[in-house]
Formats: structure tokens, C-alpha cells, sequence
């Protein structure tokens, strides 16, 4: 009898730790916990303005139906852009696209929670590296938890001076990012793909704290087992190679942001690679098409049957060279196909023939 009492704590005990760990483990069914995408038309607006409602949404909606992202310019080509009540701090990666025909580019400075909120900061350069503005797509997304069951895998990382601020991988793998010569990084992304074939999507996006010019792109990837490697090339203003930081994500058979079913409308292409980089859902392997058009360096991404609801695209140039890519406007509905204008150059701003990734996706 004198045990009873002690048999009861250890049981009352273990029940309270069990309900602890249920509460604080992170999900393991869905990689995004946190996501937001918006298109910035309009980078000159003085005051806090709600931004494009046809190309932007995040998970603030299921919350929040009515509520909007929106953004404001700070200084010449500097603009934040506010993600409602998903606010989690410097947690998660940013993506940035420049929407122009100009050659402009444009980084990541910082992101972090102002209130309920999320700001995503960034500057926008144009060609010789002098701070202005440009029209961009913007994406943050946060993960956490290991994927059990489902489709596909993401991952990501964020790369500092220091090596990796954070990482997240889907697959519970590794994530690694090796230096090599000067602006170069080989990452490498353990169990995402499938084994010995190179499949899914990556995006890279420089980030400086400082907002001075920078640009960083895919030199080469690959598969090694059920791996995938990457290899990232950073340059300055002049073109030169330079240490950077970065962000990099990964997504096979899932949205860039990391979510699915929804979204079930999404797919992506490499340019350089065929197979299972180039992926449409629902309509398969090998659909979506690229061609070029005038002027040489520009070419037209079709996704078919993408033309749902509010939608997003990223871009990031592969290849040799400080060449980058950008979308030369927003993108169009032609029936229920999803049209992507990519336009890339050289460093002087001036169109010219490169390769990229190009990766799209709706919200349902």
C-alpha cells in the first residue's frame, strides 16, 4: 500500500509528459508550418499599400480570410513587404525574383516579426550595382518536422558569414554546405531525390545585411544516391566572384513553399536537365515546355492546366558566369495554361542566352 502513492505520481508523471511532447513536437504529416508569397507591382509606393490580390496568399488565410500582405518603399530600390500574423522572427528562408526587362536585380536584406506580422526586406540594384527600384516576387516559408508519409521532399538552408544559420530537410537527412574557391559553396541535401536521378527544383536567392549588391545562381547540380548537390556561385556588382550569403530550398513533387494537395497545381523545369526536373501536377513528367523568343536570352515557360486562382513564380539562372534571370512581367492565363516570360543577361544588364530554373504555383 505504501507504493500506491508513488505507482500514481510516476503514471500521473508520465501521462503529463506525454501530453508536454504532444503539444511541443513539430508536426510530422506537412513540411510548411508558415508561408507567404506576394507579387510587388508597384515598388514605389510611399505608404503601407496592399499588394497584388491575384498573386499573393499565405497561411495566414485559413485565420485571416479577409486580411492582405502589403508593403511600403523605404529608400531608393529598398522595400518591405509585411506578411500578416505569421510572424516567427528571422526563421525560415526568403526567395526573390525582379520582374523586369531592364536587367535590375534584386536580394534579400533580412526578415523578422514586427508584431503579429512578418517583414521580408529587400533591395533591388540595377545594372552597376546602384541601389533601384524594380517590381519582384517574394516568398518566406518556415518548416519543421519530418515528413512520415506523403509526397515528395523539401528543404532548405540559410547561409551566413559565419556557415549555416538554419536548415530544414523533410526527409530528416543531413543538410551540408562545403566552401570552395572565392563566392563558391557546394551544398549538399541528403535523401530529397531519388536515388541516382536528378529530380525536383531549387531556387538561390543572395542575402546582405548590408544591401550592397550581390547576386547568387546555380553553377551545377546533380545526384549522388538519393542525395542532391549543389553547387552555388555568388558575384558583386562587377561580376566578380565574391563571398556571399544565401538562401537555398529544394522541392520534389511538392510547391515551392513546401506544402501539398493543396497545393495540387504546381510544377517546375530545369533548363539544362530533362526527366523528373521537369514535373507538372497534376499532369506529369516532362509537360511543361520552354522556348526561346526575341529578343535572344528571353524564353516562354507554358505549365499546363496552372491557371488557378492566386499563383507564383521564381526563377533562378544555372550555368557558368555572373549571367543572372529574371520574369520580364507578371505571368499570364492563356485557357487553363500558366505562361512565365524569363529574361536573362549579362552583367553590363545586356539579354543574353543562359539557362535557369524556373519553378510555378497556385494556392489551392
Amino acid at each position: 500500500m505504501r507504493t500506491r502513492p508513488l505507482v500514481l505520481l510516476t503514471a500521473l508523471f508520465s501521462l503529463l509528459a506525454a501530453a508536454f511532447v504532444g503539444t511541443t513536437a513539430p508536426a510530422s504529416a506537412a513540411t510548411a508550418d508558415r508561408w507567404g508569397f506576394a507579387y510587388v507591382q508597384d515598388p514605389t509606393v510611399p505608404v503601407w499599400t496592399t499588394l497584388d490580390t491575384t498573386r499573393q496568399w499565405g497561411s495566414w488565410k485559413a485565420a485571416a480570410p479577409l486580411a492582405w500582405a502589403d508593403g511600403i518603399k523605404v529608400t531608393p530600390g529598398r522595400f518591405l513587404v509585411r506578411f500578416p500574423g505569421i510572424g516567427t522572427g528571422s526563421r525560415g528562408v526568403v526567395h526573390v525574383t525582379p520582374v523586369n526587362r531592364t536587367g535590375h536585380y534584386c536580394e534579400a536584406v533580412r526578415w523578422y516579426q514586427s508584431g503579429a506580422d512578418q517583414i521580408v526586406d529587400v533591395q533591388c540594384h540595377k545594372p552597376g550595382g546602384g541601389w533601384d527600384d524594380s517590381p519582384f516576387t517574394v516568398l518566406w516559408t518556415l518548416s519543421s518536422g519530418v515528413l512520415l508519409a506523403g509526397v515528395g521532399s523539401h528543404a532548405y538552408l540559410q547561409y551566413g558569414a559565419g556557415g549555416i544559420v538554419q536548415a530544414y530537410n523533410s526527409t530528416g537527412g543531413g543538410v551540408s554546405v562545403t566552401p570552395g574557391g572565392v563566392g563558391q559553396y557546394q551544398v549538399k541535401l541528403g535523401s530529397v531525390g531519388l536515388a541516382g536521378v536528378l529530380a525536383g527544383n531549387v531556387q538561390v536567392t543572395a542575402v546582405q545585411p548590408n544591401a550592397q549588391a550581390r547576386r547568387c545562381k546555380v553553377y551545377h547540380w546533380y545526384a549522388s544516391g538519393p542525395d542532391v548537390i549543389v553547387h552555388v556561385f555568388c558575384h558583386d556588382l562587377a561580376g566578380t566572384p565574391i563571398n556571399s550569403e544565401f538562401t537555398l530550398s529544394y522541392h520534389r513533387q511538392r510547391a515551392v513553399f513546401g506544402d501539398f494537395g493543396p497545393p495540387k497545381y504546381f510544377g517546375y523545369l530545369a533548363t539544362a536537365a530533362g526527366g523528373p526536373t521537369n514535373y507538372n501536377h497534376p499532369v506529369g513528367v516532362g509537360v511543361n515546355s520552354v522556348g526561346p523568343v526575341a529578343p535572344a536570352g528571353r524564353y516562354l515557360v507554358t505549365y499546363p492546366q496552372l491557371a488557378q486562382k492566386e499563383t507564383h513564380a521564381q526563377v533562378t539562372a544555372q550555368g557558368s558566369g555572373s549571367y543572372y534571370c529574371n520574369l520580364t512581367g507578371p505571368w499570364s492565363f492563356v485557357g487553363v495554361d500558366a505562361q512565365v516570360d524569363v529574361l536573362c543577361f549579362d552583367n553590363a544588364g545586356v539579354p543574353t542566352p543562359h539557362g535557369f530554373l524556373s519553378t510555378f504555383s497556385s494556392r489551392i
